[in-house]
């Protein structure tokens, strides 16, 4: 799709031509996200600095029935922020900017170019947080995770974005600016358009800035490893733990392969034989992170684990948490094309689904790397393959289509955290109802009445 030079004179006179790239070089570095499956060249993209900007940009896209496609840091891994090509890309990583700290009532509005991890050191100095942590933090822009419902291994103990959104400023297709929530902790005024929007996809309207409550920095935290020669038992572990009534806040889990790839990368001195690990984080205050700490470890030997410790100091912690961090980049490396998928099941359910994943990558004779946040239930288990070899690729694409089969066949998802974008929009069907989807449709087509947000995402 082309837009005339008109619509592109008007888009620089909206933002300022240095706000408007259109070169070959550029247009292919907003061409794919952090996924390995899709590339489309945008035709532009437009990055605005305030609401003003994004309003008319609408606007003036909306009425010549131009598609628009919001992206933030693009660490997304389902295709989400790819636009169709030649469609505009509104990029709002220049919109970022801490609007208002408030620490008497726990609460910040932000823009949403604003990167999850800067807002983080900024909230340490006064000893607030912001739990949800997606292993994208570094880059990852609070926009991005709020339209993707992203998630993290904080999952477990603090809950996912959805859990802290008050309010929003959002921008219609049509340019209309709405305020919607607002900053108090329970609201049941009308429908919640908030939470519709969270997990949206960019697909109902853009985000322009965000009210988000925090939490009191915890007072201690403490690290454990476990060590496994059975990932099923790994699994167990975790559920037994849950079942126990002591809340890690994290809770992650690596098989073998990774293991090995992690040893390679960055050594740490951990089994090359062991079947998986499984990392805790322990927080709160000093008194009950101790003996939670300890709890915590014989629960883990008692499932069988042949090694469990806590860790030395914060640095021992911190090594253990790059390698976890470093896992998705481990995997991408080693392979030309990666299926990183995300499902999620029921927690009393993870060894079943270990299991299955063992059996479908026997069947179908693919490598599949597991990682994943065991703790609530979602794992990411990665298909490794080569798109140009049409038959290994095919198998893979089988592979994945079973996993997301065995999920649901036990209770689960086809998306804990990464959305449907492009990735999994034929999938779709199978995790919801003709009647449920159709919701959907009706939904999109009152926020944007022409279909330009974000076209040819989740459903096909």
């Amino acid at each position: 799709m082309a837009f005339g030079k008109s619509i592109l004179g008007d888009l620089k006179a909206i933002v300022g031509e240095a706000n408007v790239l259109t070169s070959a070089a550029d247009l292919a570095a907003y061409s794919y996200d952090g996924s390995s499956s899709w590339q489309s060249i945008p035709g532009a993209v437009v990055f605005p600095s305030k609401v003003e900007h994004i309003a008319a940009t609408l606007e003036l896209l909306n009425r010549h029935g131009t598609p628009v496609t919001v992206r933030g840091a693009g660490t997304c891994l389902s295709g989400g922020p790819i636009s169709p090509p030649g469609g505009v890309v509104l990029c709002m990583t220049r919109m970022n900017r801490i609007v208002e700290l408030d620490r008497e009532d726990f609460t910040v509005k932000v823009e949403p170019g604003v990167v999850l991890h800067d807002l983080n050191r900024e909230l340490a100095k006064h000893r607030l947080f912001f739990p949800p942590d997606p292993q994208s933090f570094l880059a990852a822009t609070i926009g991005g995770c709020v339209a993707e419902g992203a998630g993290g291994p904080y999952a477990v103990k603090y809950g996912v974005f959805k859990h802290y959104l008050l309010g929003m400023t959002v921008v219609l297709a049509s340019g209309a600016i709405l305020e919607l929530g607002g900053n108090t902790m329970k609201n049941v005024t009308g429908y919640d358009l908030p939470q519709l929007i969270c997990g949206s996809e960019g697909t109902l309207a853009v985000i322009a800035q965000v009210t988000l409550r925090l939490l009191p920095l915890p007072e201690a935290r403490c690290t454990v490893l476990a060590i496994f020669n059975d990932v099923r038992q790994a699994g167990k572990a975790v559920h037994r733990i849950r079942a126990s009534g002591v809340v890690p806040a994290k809770i992650e889990l690596m098989d073998n392969w990774m293991l090995r790839r992690i040893e390679e990368l960055s050594p740490l001195g951990l089994p090359l034989d062991a079947a998986a690990i499984l990392l805790f984080e322990m927080d709160g205050s000093a008194a009950s992170v101790a003996p939670e700490t300890q709890e915590v470890i014989r629960l883990c030997q008692e499932a069988g684990a042949i090694q469990a410790r806590a860790s030395e100091d914060a640095k021992d912690a911190e090594r253990l948490w790059g390698a976890r961090r470093a896992a998705f980049s481990a995997v991408f490396g080693s392979a030309p094309t990666v299926f990183a998928e995300d499902v999620t099941v029921p927690v009393s359910k993870i060894p079943d689904l270990i299991d299955r994943i063992a059996e479908i990558r026997k069947r179908y004779d693919v490598s599949i790397v597991l990682v994943g946040h065991a703790g609530d239930g979602n794992l990411h288990p990665s298909v490794l393959t080569d798109k140009s070899n049409a038959e290994h690729c095919g198998r893979a694409e089988k592979a994945v289509h079973e996993i997301f089969v065995a999920a649901l066949a036990l209770g689960g998802a086809i998306s804990g955290e990464h959305g449907i974008g492009l990735e999994k929009r034929k999938f779709l069907k199978h995790a919801m109802q003709p009647q449920a989807i159709d919701l959907l449709r009706q939904i999109k087509s009152v926020f944007d009445p022409k279909g330009i947000l974000n076209p040819g995402k989740i459903w096909e």
